[in-house]
């Protein structure tokens, strides 16, 4: 059985990869603003899909529940695995990060994929979330055209305070914000990337799980 959130990435999967390519400039701000916190190490992204930000960042290993996503991922040469965030096929503090890139919109449990998250980092490890802004501009137009989307139609958009409230319920602590695409898909340029969040549609947050590394426990 193919599960609901599932079945337009398997359908529609070139639609989806060439989005990319029809905003180019949007998609190469994102990927500044993510390299600006991902740290070095074994990583993992959960939620792969075909691997557009997998690759260009050097995340060796993939995970997606979408079989036309993870062909795609492998073809850009990352390794992987069809798994739900909810059940990831990790043993424990295994992993130095965790990467999820506009990935916490389409998961059916935010809380339990982060619990999953949060078991397979090392102490110290950290989880980088990207995604848009439920608040921010394109989060508002989103949400009021998501009918008309195959895709987000069965997404479910969140703000950076629920994003922050449900690492923190999971244990996670020392976060860090940066933010870009202050404009919107049509403007043409790569975006500045800044610290903070509430402006930029496009948020990236750190945060760590407490142990040896120095973190704030």
């Amino acid at each position: 059985m193919v599960l609901p959130k599932v079945e337009p990435f398997d359908r529609y999967a070139d639609r989806y990869d060439g989005w990319f390519d029809r905003h180019r400039a949007t998609y190469e701000s994102e990927l500044r603003a993510v390299r600006r916190l991902i740290p070095e190490g074994m990583g993992l992204e959960v939620g792969v899909g075909s691997g557009r930000f997998a690759y260009p960042l050097g995340v060796r290993l993939g995970v997606d529940p979408s079989d036309r996503m993870l062909e795609k991922a492998l073809e850009r040469g990352v390794d992987v695995v069809k798994a739900v965030g909810e059940a990831l096929p990790v043993r424990d503090s295994c992993l130095d990060y965790v990467l999820m890139v506009t990935t916490v919109c389409f998961l059916d449990d935010v809380v339990s994929a982060f619990r999953e998250v949060y078991r397979v980092l090392k102490p110290g490890g950290s989880v980088v979330v990207g995604f848009i802004d439920r608040e921010s501009m394109l989060g508002r137009l989103y949400n009021r055209r998501r009918r008309d989307s195959v895709f987000y139609r069965v997404a479910e958009f969140y703000s950076v305070d629920e994003v922050v409230s449900m690492l923190g319920k999971t244990g996670f602590r020392s976060f860090e914000f940066v933010q870009t695409v202050f404009h919107g898909l049509q403007h043409g340029e790569v975006e500045e990337v800044r610290e903070g969040y509430g402006e930029g549609s496009f948020v990236v947050v750190r945060a760590v799980k407490p142990g040896s590394r120095g973190s704030d426990g």
